[in-house]
């Protein structure tokens, strides 16, 4: 099996299209459908579902492309590693991070990563946690600023940078301000939530704090960014169960905190690779990082 028959397939499971991958990789169409072909042929399986408008994966084909991004990824990981005893850094940074993540300021580490490391490419994606987990545990990513919940894969590390707990934000006319008391999730039996998509963090949290409290909710209004959670919770069609430190987005909302879900907080992490999976340019970022906090 060659890299090369790998760096074809996996561009084809991506684009989910012969030409527009061949495209991409800057081969002949019928040069990459002879690559798969061999790649079938040495597998003795199908890897694609051919038809005149779409290919798709088999599910030979999904169970390889895990192993395939990953492979892909420790070559990668092994040029640069070999470059960095070299003296240069050099390759790509794949960094991921959830909106308005606490305790790391991506732009600054990134821009201050850059003046450090010129000749490394950066490319940075924003996206729930849960999906952010798995871009890093296939590879696709070098590490991510998320929140780590136990249903991530097995094979990331996590590196804590802050933790708070969840709080409360609704209009100021809205009863439970008001009232201006701490609030249970019993408290908020019978309310209208704003929340997030599901594989985001602080949606993660907020469900696993009120299982944990055995009330059930109903997420009414679901949005994915901050600001259209914010304006929604301030015309007061709805309150919003978020970490604390987004209380300083929108002054005008009432801040209550949430009290009775046991030890559930709001931890936000680095998800990485194992040790010998993480690249020379995620190590530096890191360093990078950790110097910061220090």
């Amino acid at each position: 099996m060659e890299l090369r028959h790998l760096q074809h397939f996996v561009a084809v499971a991506e684009d989910r299209h012969f030409t527009r991958a061949a495209e991409r990789l800057l081969v002949s169409q019928s040069g990459l459908s002879a690559s798969i072909r061999s790649l079938e042929r040495e597998l003795r399986t199908p890897l694609f579902v051919r038809t005149t408008r779409r290919v798709t994966l088999t599910e030979a084909g999904r169970a390889l492309l895990v192993e395939a991004e990953r492979i892909l990824a420790q070559v990668r990981a092994a040029h640069e590693a070999v470059a960095a005893v070299q003296g240069v850094l050099r390759g790509t940074l794949a960094l991921g991070t959830e909106q308005c993540i606490a305790g790391v300021h991506p732009a600054e580490l990134l821009a201050d990563f850059r003046r450090r490391h010129p000749d490394v490419e950066i490319r940075l994606r924003q996206g729930g946690s849960a999906a952010l987990a798995e871009e890093v545990a296939a590879g696709r990513l070098d590490l991510a600023f998320a929140y780590r919940t136990p249903t991530d894969p097995d094979q990331l590390r996590s590196v804590a940078l802050t933790s708070e707990p969840m709080t409360v934000l609704c209009h100021p006319e809205h009863r439970l301000a008001r009232a201006g008391a701490p609030l249970t999730p019993h408290d908020l039996g019978g309310e209208v939530f704003v929340d997030f998509h599901p594989d985001w963090g602080p949606r993660r949290a907020t469900d696993t704090a009120f299982a944990t409290a055995g009330v059930r909710r109903t997420v009414a209004l679901e949005v994915n960014d901050v600001h259209s959670l914010l304006d929604l919770v301030d015309e007061n069609l709805g309150i919003a169960v978020v970490p604390r430190h987004f209380r300083h987005k929108r002054a005008a909302l009432t801040a209550l905190p949430l009290k009775g879900t046991g030890d559930s907080v709001y931890e936000s992490v680095v998800l990485v690779p194992s040790q010998e999976a993480t690249s020379p340019a995620a190590r530096a970022l890191m360093a990078l990082l950790d110097g910061g906090r220090s």
